[in-house]
């Protein structure tokens, strides 16, 4: 048996009998209307393996090769596929040489190939797909693989709508195929929005809207896959970040697929976490946390970190992609708490004991350390003072000494209450908290130039500072309108009725909306709020930092938790309400607002049910009981233990995965005290110095970096020749850090000068 084919100029083809068939009968196109039908032995022939049967169907009395018929499309895709599932190269040969197969075809064979993970399947396929196309080149036609999502021919094949054979190996795993696909130009194009109305995206839906929904997740699942993260991005740790944070998003605008979007998210996660655990030192890890490309660098706040402090690029990136997985991987722990500590490298192994007595030393000495921090601020002293953890002890100082002067103000006033409680009281005398309330005003307004508005907007403790802020202003701004109401009105006439009520008038004829009154309620509110505005710092501890992170997530549910209870109780006080409203010898009911109280009070048991009884009216009795009644089971018994549920699951969760939750937070934290500025903590005598010592600071610091300015530029360079060492040894995602970092260096040059 004798069977060969030249794909050359002038080529042969011989039958099984070695009769040579006239060129003119070679080229497909000259036969496309000749038919063959599909022999129904060719099956078992091909599982049974016998080639020399094979090519006795596939030969016809004229001897030309046949192009396959249409209505019989299943059969011989079926018979290609069953040979490649087979892994019968002759066979799979004999077919492509002697039947025309068309794309579709080709590509449905290119599946099972790449199914059964056939590399030398997939390069004869590819091969045949270039013959078909016609093409000098290794460039496929990509859209038409899109097409297969509106053919009815592969509705019974096993395969999900919208896979490509690119998508399947890499959701297989298959690298070798994944590369050579992507040479022959495959890529995975990605998804539009889901709310796109672009003409594709309406045919699509309108012709199957499963089709679209599978096409969607399946080309997700390419993207999201090792390989093709791997090969086909420059920085594939930075290509998982973004695609991490797209995948959540999308598991909640289609909450259908949301487990499906979730295990696709945690695979990127994973992959970043591992290409992370591959360096093997120091300056790799530089090479990887500094570094996150410049299309990235707009996601990022233009805040500088303070002098000797890397920049930290892509970590702080990791921490606006909310990756916390890699955020808590220990390489990066390392890294803050090393740069946490500084120079001070006892803090690390210091006794609970110890660091309390550290604490207590800072919060007595911090206006001697400001002091010496302003006029020396290059000193030993005021170096250490700009050591991260030094700043966040000062701050927090700064904070706990705000507070000691509310809690001091609030005794005083009870103390005083009589004073307190008339117009007598001096406004400096209750008002000495707003000179650190004008320092945060400024700390904040500094804040927001330093990081931007939209990175400050970010951080949802920034929100609450605002609400406090204004709060505490509007509070001594009711308080000033008291005063100089009272000194105008006065000056013009001393006996007029205005004089009288904003100086002497005793509380109790004071209008509702007196100044005064609403001055007070505001401080009482804004007090609490600053109160609880301490917790903020509870992260640089592990235990109070996960006790933290777990009432915030109760809160969250607490919050959800209201919506449903504000339904039910709202039901059920129209319904209490419009059965007593017609006995008007009640004390508490038949009112909304008598009723709204009852019930809610009834839900900790503080209600006597006797209150719903009326002897006389035998019918609205009862069904008051059976109100009331049903109100106590379902408020009391079952939602109430709905939110107590609730609040253990979140617990759970959180404990569950408490030592990466605790350590992204305590990395946001640590991040806030790396930045340049912002070293002293808010202060009583804070304008009048910093404008004193100012001009002498900055010239003495402009001296010192034009000093240090060249050894510092050679330490840059020969830190980017370390780092192109390790480069040119990870994936293929580093390959222009080298040159990335050198700009860098130059950057940070010209900002010192």
């Amino acid at each position: 048996i004798h069977f060969s084919l030249e794909n050359v100029n002038g080529s042969r083809i011989h039958s099984l009998l070695g009769e040579r068939i006239p060129d003119s009968h070679y080229n497909w196109r000259e036969i496309a209307n000749k038919k063959m039908k599909f022999p129904p032995s060719l099956i078992t022939a091909i599982y049974d393996g016998n080639l020399a049967k094979v090519y006795k169907l596939l030969q016809t009395s004229d001897g030309i090769l046949r192009q396959l018929d249409d209505t019989e499309d299943r059969s011989w895709r079926e018979a290609l596929n069953l040979a490649i599932r087979m892994s019968n190269e002759d066979i799979m040969t004999a077919l492509l040489r002697c039947v025309k197969f068309d794309f579709r075809q080709i590509h449905e064979a290119l599946l099972v190939a790449v199914d059964t993970n056939q590399v030398r399947v997939v390069k004869l396929l590819l091969e045949r797909l270039d013959q078909e196309k016609g093409t000098s080149h290794n460039k496929v036609d990509i859209m038409s693989f899109s097409l297969a999502l509106f053919d009815h021919s592969i509705d019974s094949s096993r395969f999900a709508p919208g896979v490509t054979p690119l998508t399947l190996a890499c959701q297989k795993n298959l690298f070798e195929i994944v590369d050579l696909l992507m040479k022959k130009g495959h890529i995975i194009a990605t998804p539009h929005k889901i709310s796109c109305s672009c003409p594709e995206c309406l045919n699509a839906r309108q012709y199957d809207m499963l089709k679209f929904s599978l096409s969607r997740m399946n080309t997700y699942k390419g993207l999201a896959s090792r390989p093709y993260l791997s090969i086909a991005n420059e920085d594939a740790m930075l290509s998982a970040f973004k695609l991490s944070r797209e995948l959540k998003q999308l598991s909640k605008k289609e909450p259908e697929f949301k487990p499906e979007y979730l295990t696709l998210e945690d695979l990127c996660q994973d992959l970043a976490v591992e290409l992370l655990g591959m360096c093997r030192n120091q300056s790799e890890v530089t090479a990887v946390l500094n570094d996150c490309g410049d299309d990235n660098a707009d996601e990022l706040d233009n805040q500088a970190f303070e002098e000797g402090i890397p920049d930290l690029a892509r970590l702080r990136l990791a921490v606006n992609y909310n990756q916390k997985r890699f955020v808590a991987h220990p390489i990066c722990q390392q890294v803050l708490t090393s740069i946490w500590c500084g120079n001070l490298t006892w803090w690390r192994g210091s006794k609970t004991i110890w660091k309390i007595f550290i604490s207590t030393g800072t919060f007595i000495t911090m206006p001697i350390l400001c002091l010496i921090y302003w006029i020396a601020p290059k000193c030993k002293v005021g170096q250490i003072v700009r050591t991260p953890v030094i700043k966040f002890l000062l701050h927090s100082s700064s904070y706990v000494w705000f507070l000691v002067f509310l809690i001091v103000e609030s005794i005083l006033a009870q103390e005083n209450r009589d004073i307190a409680a008339s117009r007598k009281q001096p406004l400096q005398e209750n008002s000495f908290h707003m000179i650190w309330v004008v320092g945060f005003f400024w700390y904040e307004c500094k804040e927001v130039w330093i990081e931007g508005l939209r990175s400050y907007l970010l951080d949802w403790w920034n929100f609450l500072d605002v609400v406090i802020l204004s709060m505490y202003l509007s509070s001594f701004a009711l308080r000033l309108v008291v005063t100089v109401s009272g000194q105008l009105y006065c000056s013009t006439n001393h006996s007029s009725l205005e004089c009288y009520y904003f100086t002497e008038a005793d509380r109790h004829t004071w209008q509702q909306e007196d100044p005064q009154i609403l001055a007070e309620v505001l401080f009482a509110i804004t007090s609490m709020l600053s109160l609880a505005r301490l917790t903020s710092i509870l992260p640089a501890h592990e235990t109070l930092g996960t006790l933290q992170i777990s009432i915030g997530k109760m809160i969250d549910d607490m919050m959800r938790f209201m919506f449903v209870l504000m339904i039910i109780l709202t039901a059920f006080l129209c319904g209490i309400n419009n059965i007593y409203v017609h006995y008007v010898d009640l004390d508490r009911l038949g009112n909304f607002n008598g009723t709204l109280q009852f019930l809610f009070w009834s839900m900790f048991g503080m209600e006597e049910p006797k209150s719903v009884d009326l002897s006389q009216f035998m019918v609205a009795e009862v069904v008051g009981r059976v109100l009331y009644g049903i109100f106590t089971i379902v408020m009391v018994i079952v939602l109430l233990n709905m939110l107590v549920a609730m609040i253990t699951n979140s617990f759970q969760k959180i404990e569950d995965d408490a030592d990466v939750e605790w350590k992204f937070a305590r990395s946001r934290l640590y991040l806030c005290y790396f930045r340049e500025g912002l070293t002293l903590p808010v202060r009583s005598f804070q304008f009048a110095a910093n404008q004193i010592f100012y001009m002498f600071n900055e010239k003495h610091a402009k001296q010192i970096d034009h000093c240090n300015c060249a050894g510092q530029k050679d330490k840059d360079i020969g830190r980017v020749g370390e780092q192109g060492h390790f480069e040119a040894q990870m994936l293929v995602l580093y390959f222009n850090m080298e040159s990335s970092h050198l700009s860098v260096a130059v950057l940070e040059g010209v900002e010192h000068i």
